[in-house]
C-alpha cells in the first residue's frame, strides 16, 4: 500500500461488495487496492473531461432547438 494512505469507511450494497471479493481474490489485489484504482480511474476520467471543456470553451454554441429544426429540415429526424 502508498505511503500517506488514509483509512475511510464506506458502504456498499451486498451483491456488490461480494463481486469486489471475488475479484480481490481471484486477482490476488485487496478490496482497498480495486476501490483506490476504481476512484483514481474515475478522477482521471474527470480530469480528461474538464480538459477537454477547457479547450473547447471558445467554441460557438449551437441552441438544441436550431440544430432539432436543421435534423428536420434535412428528413434526419
Amino acid at each position: 500500500m502508498k505511503l500517506h494512505t488514509k483509512r475511510t469507511t464506506i458502504y456498499l450494497d451486498s451483491d456488490l461488495h461480494r463481486a469486489l471479493r471475488v475479484k480481490a481474490a481471484e486477482t490476488e489485489h485487496s478490496i482497498s487496492e480495486l476501490v483506490q484504482e476504481a476512484v483514481e480511474l474515475s478522477l482521471a476520467e474527470d480530469a480528461a473531461d474538464l480538459k477537454a471543456f477547457e479547450s473547447r470553451k471558445n467554441e460557438p454554441s449551437l441552441a438544441f432547438e436550431n440544430v432539432l429544426k436543421k435534423l428536420r429540415k434535412n428528413g434526419k429526424i
